[in-house]
């Protein structure tokens, strides 16, 4: 059951949000008016630096999916990450908790800021700043790692959030190359995508556990994560 062809649409179609949320980072980077060439190296590091993070998180929520599926079916397991993602959903639409979601953030954020500032007197300061910036608390960066934790497997986590983080590069260079900030020209709240983008995951998760043998859809799966990965 591949959702790899899902991975760098995913990223691509959220990449308006990373881009709102995340570009004055980018256009606040440290780079060298004087050499055009090095700020393109920094700036091809800083997404590389990105992408490795959401590939090690993808690592490791594939290796915590292979620990689920240990003890469920694969379509129990794709149920479960369906329902969560419906009730996050529910949650965000009703605004009762985005508050207490926005405190949670801005405290994990603060760290990370505050090596933001020392790795940019580093010679290759771009890998690092990425990697920092792949940490920073991201509503589609977690759907992504949700989507991934399905997968059950190191390798396919690694490879989906190495998609994603593909998917969501083109957007992401062209606003530290042409110093455009987009949120000039977007009027709506870019985190009003998140929940119809998790509505919409958690949906195709629990059309897949049903088993319904529609391709793409609903394939049909053997019953466990372990039969199937042996069956190729």
């Amino acid at each position: 059951m591949s959702l790899m062809p899902l991975a760098f649409l995913m990223g691509f179609l959220g990449s308006v949000h990373c881009a709102v949320m995340c570009g004055p980072i980018v256009l606040g980077l440290p780079l060298d008016k004087k050499s055009s060439w090095h700020n393109v190296l920094q700036v091809l590091l800083y997404q590389f630096g990105r992408i490795s993070i959401y590939a090690l998180l993808g690592t490791l929520v594939g290796l915590l999916g292979n620990t689920f599926a240990v003890f469920a079916k694969q379509e129990t397991l794709s149920l479960v990450i369906g329902v969560l993602l419906v009730l996050f959903t529910i949650a965000q639409l009703s605004g009762k908790y985005i508050k207490a979601f926005q405190k949670l953030q801005n405290k994990m954020v603060i760290p990370i800021s505050k090596l933001m500032g020392k790795v940019f007197k580093l010679p290759y300061w771009g890998f690092f700043a990425g990697m920092l910036n792949g940490l920073i608390p991201c509503g589609m960066v977690y759907l992504a790692l949700a989507t991934a934790l399905s997968s059950a497997n190191s390798q396919s986590g690694a490879s989906f959030m190495l998609l994603f983080g593909m998917g969501t590069t083109p957007l992401m260079l062209f606003i530290s190359l042409g110093g455009v900030y987009l949120k000039k020209y977007f009027k709506f709240n870019s985190q009003k995508l998140i929940p119809w983008f998790a509505l919409f995951i958690g949906a195709l998760f629990i059309l897949r556990s049903a088993n319904l043998n529609i391709p793409f859809l609903s394939p049909h799966t053997h019953s466990a994560y372990g039969s199937a990965a042996n069956c190729d």
